[in-house]
């Protein structure tokens, strides 16, 4: 498992939190709170866009 530094967890309204993490090699990681051992991982660009996107209303059922 790549050294990943976790920031604080994000929560939703319905309690679904979520943890944002970047490794030493710049690569960025969404995990859900508590279960960082499994996470999905891309650049910090396109991890970034997704989450603006989210947050932006393009996609707000996945939160």
């Amino acid at each position: 498992m790549p050294d990943i530094t976790w920031d604080e967890p994000f929560c939703g309204e319905a309690a679904n939190c979520f943890r944002l993490g970047i490794d030493t090699d710049g690569n960025a990681y969404v995990a859900v709170n508590g279960v960082e051992d499994h996470y999905i991982t891309d650049s910090r660009d396109a991890l970034r866009r997704m989450i603006l996107d989210i947050k932006g209303g393009k996609a707000d059922h996945l939160l």
